[in-house]
């Protein structure tokens, strides 16, 4: 079983993802972990390694093989922009969607930061994102096409999008 989660920042896929794998009793594997732990490692903020992965093609590749590389071993769920997208053997690709002004509420209180912080953050981080995936893969993250289920975050509680994830994996 391989489930993919993706969605904008604050659209829950972290929350929403643990609480899917432990349900299933899969791999909760958070991509962007991955990202935020390569930019500590070099030093750098979320921005900064977002601008420098914008000319280094590199830094996106490496995360991108350790996602298909944990897809390959199976019973996992993907909390990454791009594994709709990457994870092409996935069983249920969902997308998480929310209204800005309700992921920035919940990024800011993640984070611990304020609204307009997270407001800044969290639109350079798309930007970013967007630039980055149509030139390096030609992929538009306004096309959800390829995912089986978009879900908005807003309408219900992290565990009820939960339930509505593990309902839909026992009907497909």
């Amino acid at each position: 079983m391989i489930i993919t989660l993706s969605g904008p920042p604050g659209s829950g896929t972290s929350t929403v993802g643990k609480l899917v794998a432990k349900k299933l009793d899969l791999k909760f594997s958070p991509v962007g972990d991955i990202f935020r732990q390569m930019a500590k490692e070099k030093g750098l903020s979320l921005e900064e390694f977002s601008s420098m992965a914008e000319k280094d093609p590199s830094v996106d590749k490496e995360v991108d093989i350790r996602q298909v590389e944990e897809a390959i071993k199976g019973k996992v769920v993907f909390d990454s922009r791009l594994s709709g997208w990457l994870v092409r053997n996935a069983d249920l690709k969902i997308w998480l969607k929310a209204p800005l002004d309700v992921r920035l509420k919940r990024v800011a209180q993640r984070d611990k930061i304020t609204e307009q912080r997270a407001f800044i953050d969290v639109t350079l981080r798309e930007g970013s994102e967007k630039k980055r995936y149509k030139n390096y893969y030609d992929i538009d993250l306004d096309d959800l096409s390829v995912y089986d289920l978009v879900i908005d975050t807003s309408k219900w509680s992290a565990e009820q999008v939960a339930e509505l994830i593990e309902k839909a994996v026992t009907k497909k």
